[in-house]
């Protein structure tokens, strides 16, 4: 089950498999960090002991009521006639309780119902660890992608400190220009040093899952800007009836159906019975003795149990409409916030970055020829940066709706393989 789990994880950052690797060790991928999760985090750990417990219970609820073997004694150690064992009186009996109703098919049902709701409980939890895991991975994937932003800028920053330098020499601009152009280059330093700080604290919090205290791996990072089309909103609302969410409730409406059983088993007292031999140690005769019991009054006592578990079951099916609309608009919201934000990136890469790159190309070249002033320059490099740090923005809103949607969905939700938001990234 992990690995499908894995291998819908992995299709939130799937263009991360195609990475180049620069350092010398394998990178962590996605998959391999699902595993090690897997493997060690409590909240995992936790269901094959549940599932036991319950299987455990199972088995109790199958017990009839025991045989009671029961040994009476009478007449000893009296006086007169009855002194000492003369006149005991010995009673060896066999007691049972004979169950009507249905009681112990209804403990199954229940104990069953039971066992049957681990099933969704732990899709639930593994659907959510994996997409723990995806997110913490994705942070470590952005923070690379700020870095990059970050060197790029910093690049085009010391060309403008060189530019000014040697403007300066030649006494074309005042030394003002010269330390707004290193003051501009301090910043894009200050913001790589930044992006490799959250770079760092993001492989600690990705090594938490597993209950690492120090991080001894790299990841494989890759192109957070390209996004995977996908199916329409109509086909993933269809997937909803799937998801373990509502399995859950299902299978809280077939544990409370069973309760309801139980509940009205209990409308029919249990005969209790006994049979035995009794000796006379006097007579030396021997004799069988038995009785039986039943309780009166057992469909009015079990009349408020059975009208909460009607009501409980009528609960059940209100909740699953309720559950249903929360989730159908959780799956809107994040649908529509993916598609929006796949927009953008889309625009940003096609229309306004490759427009931010000439111009800034052109500007440099007016600004060495004394056309336009520095802060003109400055203005433009800056606003290529500021597209570049929306754009990437807009990604890590989509790659999160997208973790969002296989969450709810439980369901690899790529409608096709080629189709990507981008064609490449800009420079």
């Amino acid at each position: 089950m992990f690995k499908r789990l894995a291998a819908l994880a992995v299709l939130v950052l799937s263009p991360c498999a195609n990475a180049q690797v620069t350092l010398p060790a394998a990178p962590l991928t996605l998959d391999a960090a699902v595993d090690r999760v897997a493997r060690t985090h409590p909240d995992l750990r936790l269901l094959p002991l549940q599932q036991q417990a319950a299987r455990a219970r199972f088995d109790a609820a199958g017990l009839a009521p025991p045989l009671v073997f029961g040994v009476d004694l009478e007449n000893a150690l009296g006086s007169g006639d009855s002194r000492g064992v003369d006149a005991l009186e010995t009673t060896v009996s066999l007691a049972g309780v004979l169950e009507r109703g249905g009681k112990l098919d209804a403990r199954r049902a229940v104990a069953q119902a039971n066992l049957d709701a681990l099933a969704p409980q732990r899709e639930i939890i593994r659907l959510d660890m994996m997409a723990e895991v995806a997110r913490r991975y994705l942070a470590i994937t952005l923070a690379a992608a700020r870095q990059r932003i970050a060197l790029d800028d910093i690049e085009q920053r010391r060309r403008a400190v060189q530019a000014a330098q040697l403007r300066l020499t030649a006494g074309a601009s005042p030394a003002s220009t010269l330390m707004t152009a290193q003051a501009a280059l301090a910043q894009a330093e200050l913001d790589r040093d930044r992006a490799l700080q959250e770079g760092s604290a993001a492989r600690l919090s990705l090594a938490a899952l597993w209950n690492a205290r120090e991080v001894d791996f790299d990841v494989a990072t890759g192109d957070p800007l390209q996004l995977p089309a996908l199916q329409d909103f109509s086909q993933l609302a269809d997937l909803l009836e799937r998801t373990p969410e509502l399995a859950l409730i299902a299978g809280e409406q077939r544990m409370r159906q069973a309760q309801l059983q139980l509940a009205g088993s209990q409308q029919r007292g249990d005969v209790s019975w006994q049979f035995g031999v009794r000796n006379d140690r006097a007579s030396r005769d021997s004799s069988l003795v038995g009785s039986f019991s039943v309780p009166l009054g057992n469909a009015r006592r079990a009349d408020p149990e059975l009208r909460a578990a009607r009501s409980e079951l009528e609960m059940s099916g209100v909740e699953r409409q309720g559950r249903a609309l929360q989730l159908h608009a959780t799956l809107a919201e994040a649908h529509g916030r993916y598609s929006t934000a796949r927009l953008e990136v889309t625009r940003m890469d096609r229309d306004v970055l490759p427009q931010l790159r000439r111009a800034e190309k052109a500007a440099e070249t007016a600004w060495r020829a004394g056309a336009i002033s520095y802060l003109e320059w400055a203005q433009l490099q800056a606003m290529r940066t500021e597209a570049r740090q929306r754009q990437l923005d807009a990604a890590l809103s989509a790659q999160l709706a997208l973790i969002e949607l296989q969450r709810l969905t439980g369901q690899p939700l790529v409608a096709t393989v080629t189709s990507t938001a981008t064609e490449g990234t800009a420079p």
